[in-house]
């Protein structure tokens, strides 16, 4: 008998789907915290530091939709086994790398397995969990994220204080070997669309739609990213149009025709657009302006993550019974208070304020995530689970990527291509101050955009 006889298949892919969730989380923000440290070994300008985690997103914003009808087709347990091996390389190389160049190309190469293990675990759940208890299932699974987004500051922090940036690399890998173990013990396999071909033309066209969008919006201050964002967006759009006639679409378009699943998308697109620049700020606002290391400002910026983690099970059982459309928009609510707060940021506000409004984000997100993720998951037909995995994995990196592309762009501005030294630390202020009047307003049309939808057909 194997561990999945022993443990329950239920209770292990719940736990699979979980673990994963973690790694992946921890990979997209550990490096945050280590990053002053990272710049200051391989000689990164402000602008370059960016990209070490800009370009992990960015993969998996252009790969979650194709994988999405990959790990569909060829099973989700398959799936999760191929993304696994290719996450560990990319780990191994990125602890390995001498030059920027390097760490970069091997953070590309994580993103690749990390966009395939994204789609396929939330998959997994909704085809191994009954739907009574999808709302349960997928709020551990938030947790999950949740957790990893909590302990990465604080591990990755504590690592790179005392054994350099490298081990937080190798501190993944025996989690990443527990979850290929796990995952290999399942004595079962879930497809959707065997039967159905890989669209070619769409996957291109998504691809180079999606990475000359969101590289031109990180570039926007100058003529080379206006062209490229409107090729991109231009291409985006022809993806459309190209699915709608396909006889296998990549992704199933006419699935936006359900205001709950595009309203929910819109929201989560907006959110972690608005959101996910905050712990960045935050980190140069302790690093560079307060002056603490990486171990302590580890340790803060545990506050709004730990609130997420122990909220986003609660709301998500909430949401099965109550609409959760309603639950995300209060989430929000509470998310749009916080970064107001951080919109007064300067080197003379006390540490309580940063505190108080960390709290406040985190409850808000712990309220906002497991339901709008409910909402999504349960707007479409089972068989359509994995295309609206992949949606779901997609608006999220898309948010994230494009959140650090607007620091990227504000930093250009304002501050220009140089290291952050001294004498830029009034620039620095200022980019950050920018950030979250920003931020702030886009959480206000998430709040609106949640409310979308509400009675609209639920599976």
């Amino acid at each position: 008998m194997n561990i999945v006889e022993k443990v329950g298949l239920e209770k292990s892919v719940i736990f699979i789907a979980a673990l994963v969730s973690f790694i992946t989380a921890f990979l997209s923000n550990c490096i945050s915290v280590a990053v002053p440290v990272i710049a200051k070994d391989l000689l990164m300008s402000n602008i370059i530091q960016n990209w070490i985690s800009t370009i992990f997103l960015l993969v998996i914003a252009m790969l979650s939709i194709p994988f999405g009808k990959v790990c569909g087709k060829y099973g989700f347990r398959k799936s999760l086994l191929i993304s696994l091996i290719v996450v560990i390389i990319g780990v191994i190389g990125s602890a390995l790398a001498m030059s920027p160049e390097q760490l970069l190309f091997f953070r590309a190469f994580q993103g690749i397995g990390d966009a395939l293990l994204c789609v396929a675990s939330m998959s997994l759940i909704v085809s191994g969990v009954p739907p009574q208890n999808r709302g349960r299932a997928l709020g551990l699974n938030i947790a999950g994220v949740y957790i990893g987004l909590s302990l990465a500051p604080v591990i990755s922090g504590f690592l790179t204080y005392n054994f350099g940036w490298r081990s937080i690399f190798y501190m993944v890998l025996p989690l990443l070997v527990i979850a290929f173990w796990f995952v290999y013990s399942l004595n079962q396999e879930w497809t959707t669309y065997e039967k159905e071909s890989i669209d070619k033309l769409g996957s291109i066209t998504f691809i180079l739609g999606i990475l000359l969008f969101i590289y031109g919006f990180t570039i926007i201050n100058t003529f080379t990213g206006i062209i490229s964002l409107s090729i991109g967006l231009i291409l985006l759009i022809s993806f459309v149009f190209i699915e709608l006639k396909a006889e296998y679409p990549l992704f199933n378009v006419r699935l936006f025709k359900n205001i709950r699943f595009t309203s929910s998308n819109l929201a989560s697109l907006i959110s972690y657009f608005a959101t996910f620049v905050i712990t960045y700020v935050l980190n140069y606002h302790f690093q560079y302006i307060m002056g603490l290391n990486s171990q302590t400002a580890g340790f803060i910026l545990i506050i709004t993550p730990i609130m997420m983690a122990i909220l986003a099970p609660i709301s998500g059982r909430i949401s099965d019974k109550v609409n959760p459309q309603k639950i995300a928009a209060l989430g929000m609510g509470f998310v749009a208070i916080a970064i107001f707060i951080l919109c007064f940021l300067n080197e003379s506000n006390p540490l309580y304020m940063i505190v108080i409004a960390m709290f406040l984000q985190g409850v808000g997100y712990g309220l906002f995530s497991s339901p709008n993720t409910n909402a999504i998951m349960s707007s479409v037909p089972k068989n359509e689970t994995p295309a609206a995995s992949a949606s779901v994995a997609s608006v999220r990196v898309i948010g994230q990527t494009m959140s650090l592309g607007m620091l990227t762009v504000i930093f250009a501005i304002i501050m220009g291509n140089v290291p952050i030294v001294p004498q830029y630390y009034p620039l620095l202020i200022k980019s950050c101050e920018i950030s979250c009047i920003i931020s702030v307003v886009a959480c206000i049309v998430a709040m609106i955009s949640s409310l979308l939808g509400m009675k609209s057909v639920k599976y």
